[in-house]
């Protein structure tokens, strides 16, 4: 089967990466480090092109497109290593929120109801919410309600507008599954230091109500299963990114660093370095690509290949850090060198939304589960 991106989505693909080469600069990123923030001038300008509204249903001003549509975007804004919350809001909130409200629409969660019946407080806030993410004065973070006690830190929760908590239950048990939506102006964050700083993480504190109850029981627990997957896959192809740019900064510095009166990047062993870790790439990419077409279409193994696709893109993007930091030497780790903006990111974004051991291990669940499921298979 041939698959290819088609020639609209390259077109916007390629709009949008004209706008972040102008408007995403190193020195930008510098300046994202020195005063980070949800919400700039060029998070209004990707919502002018329709970026931050894509996965918005049409009837609130989005695009109302899919997640195979957004992932080479994602992937764009990785390269830039674009410092705001695209995936939180455009890949995971949106379509959640418009799933509440229109249960056969794009990312559909299952149910129309908000608040359990339809007539809570979240109902006239969720088709406002859509309205301002598509006009990009809105940005959603995405993260665990605290589990026993234990603050998690959230990405993008520092500053958010908007804020999805989720709480999976127990262990095999959706019955304690819930999903709340809340204002970012009724939640004290408490800002986290990080190694990355334009990643804003912060520790909501807040008690869950059943007023921000959107769904429970079997609806949560299904909501968060897809909320994993399209996490898992959209961080992927900015991981994808990422690895692209790290790899190619190595190779144009390989062609200027000279030692024994020669370009490091006429060595043969550092050619293998840079061909090996492109080659990790470009294994990566159609996985992240087939998974985003598997969950757009409810395939049976999407979950599966959400998995493979952030378990891939996760050892590629390490790779590329690896050895694009190896090419580099110690210079690399500096902060006067812009590879180390590019570096913490790539680290950071391949252990969210789980490892890549972590993704292998539930691809092997799932592919043990399949076999026992198997007729004649008696094995216990």
């Amino acid at each position: 089967m041939h698959f290819a991106f088609t020639e609209q989505q390259e077109e916007f693909r390629l709009a949008v990466r004209q706008v972040l080469a102008r408007e995403c600069t190193t020195d930008d990123l510098r300046a994202a480090y020195a005063a980070p923030t949800a919400r700039t001038p060029r998070w209004a300008t990707l919502a002018g092109l329709g970026v931050t509204g894509l996965t918005v249903p049409e009837s609130h001003g989005g695009l109302g497109l899919a997640l195979l549509d957004l992932v080479p975007l994602a992937e764009e804004a990785g390269a830039v290593g674009l410092p705001e919350p695209l995936v939180d809001t455009t890949a995971l909130a949106a379509p959640l929120l418009a799933g509440l409200v229109d249960p056969d629409g794009v990312g559909a969660s299952g149910t129309g109801a908000v608040g359990g019946g339809g007539d809570g407080p979240l109902q006239a806030k969720v088709g406002p919410w859509l309205d301002g993410i598509t006009r990009g004065t809105v940005t959603a973070a995405v993260g665990p309600v605290p589990i026993g006690g234990r603050p998690v830190p959230i990405a993008g929760a520092d500053g958010a507008d908007l804020l999805v908590l989720y709480s999976p239950g127990g262990p095999g048990d959706a019955e304690g599954a819930e999903v709340h939506v809340v204002d970012g102006a009724e939640v004290t964050v408490r800002a986290v230091p990080s190694l990355d700083p334009t990643r804003r993480l912060g520790i909501p504190h807040w008690a869950p109500t059943p007023d921000t109850v959107v769904l429970s029981g079997d609806e949560a627990a299904s909501a968060i299963r897809s909320l994993s997957d399209r996490a898992a896959v959209a961080v992927g192809a900015e991981l994808l990114g990422l690895a692209d740019t790290m790899i190619g900064t190595a190779a144009e510095y390989a062609k200027e660093r000279r030692q024994f009166g020669a370009a490091i990047g006429s060595f043969q062993a550092v050619k293998h370095l840079l061909a090996g870790a492109r080659v990790a790439l470009e294994f990566a990419r159609p996985a992240v690509y087939a998974a985003a077409w598997s969950l757009d279409v409810g395939a049976d193994d999407a979950s599966r290949a959400a998995s493979m696709a952030k378990a891939t893109a996760s050892e590629a993007a390490v790779e590329a850090a690896r050895v694009s930091l190896q090419v580099h030497g110690a210079i690399g780790y500096t902060w006067e060198c812009d590879l180390q903006l590019f570096l913490k990111r790539a680290w950071a974004l391949s252990e969210s939304w789980g490892s890549a051991a972590e993704h292998r291990q539930r691809v092997l669940g799932s592919l043990l589960d399949e076999r026992r499921r198997e007729p004649g298979d008696h094995r216990g």
